[in-house]
């Protein structure tokens, strides 16, 4: 498809970025549903916005990126059409990398591209359900809780099921041991995720009722599963 818009790129809205704190993808995503379709919007960061790609081509936007000094990236995105995607996006993106901007552009540049490599392969082959699922028993044998709580919400996203998650934790009280799953996994927050997708699942909820609720109580707001500004 051509790109003729890029010739008015110079008439976009501009949102430098570089300076937020929080979640930079949401207060995007935010700032580009007021775009028109017709219109543009231009982001400025220190570091290629990869992760952001996908999410506003599903809001109907194409995108250009100039690299116009040595970590500083403009990204124009055109509203080709109007789309609201919410429900095509895949919750808990990855906000921690401008935390490594804060330390050096450079890093938070060879983070976005290996996030980029990992997560978002073209023709991977592993599936993504099953990297979220390999991750997540990583996160779990080396104690990062929080990072295994957004794994499980995310592969539940994607299809993984209940009868799945009772063989997964079934497996880390055979690995790690009853003791160990007593005192730390069953109190964890990653247990009552486990346990609320059960409940409503029984309840009679739907993958797609339960999702929102799953977001609301473990997202960026909750201090164990999020990353708040401060």
């Amino acid at each position: 498809m051509s790109k003729d818009w890029i010739k008015n790129k110079g008439k976009f809205v501009e949102f430098d970025v570089r300076s937020l704190k929080g979640n930079f993808l949401l207060a995007i995503v935010k700032k580009a549903k007021t775009i028109s379709k017709g219109e543009g919007i231009a982001i400025v960061q220190n570091f290629e916005p990869i992760p952001l790609y996908n999410t506003m081509k599903n809001l109907g936007f194409e995108y250009h990126t100039e690299k116009k000094a040595e970590s500083l990236f403009v990204s124009y995105f055109y509203r080709r059409e109007a789309i609201d995607a919410d429900d095509k996006e895949i919750p808990l993106k990855p906000i921690v990398i401008p935390r490594y901007a804060e330390i050096d552009p450079k890093i938070a540049e060879l983070t976005v591209n290996f996030w980029s490599n990992i997560w978002d392969k073209e023709n991977p082959a592993i599936e993504l359900k099953t990297k979220l699922l390999l991750s997540l028993t990583n996160a779990v044998g080396a104690g990062r809780i929080r990072q295994s709580t957004r794994e499980l919400i995310k592969a539940y996203y994607l299809g993984v099921t209940v009868e799945q998650l009772d063989e997964f934790f079934a497996l880390i009280i055979w690995n790690q041991g009853i003791g160990h799953f007593s005192s730390e996994i069953a109190q964890s927050s990653l247990f009552k995720v486990y346990s609320l997708i059960k409940t409503l699942e029984k309840k009679g909820n739907t993958r797609d009722e339960i999702m929102p609720v799953l977001t609301e109580k473990f997202g960026e707001k909750n201090p164990e599963t999020g990353f708040n500004n401060h």
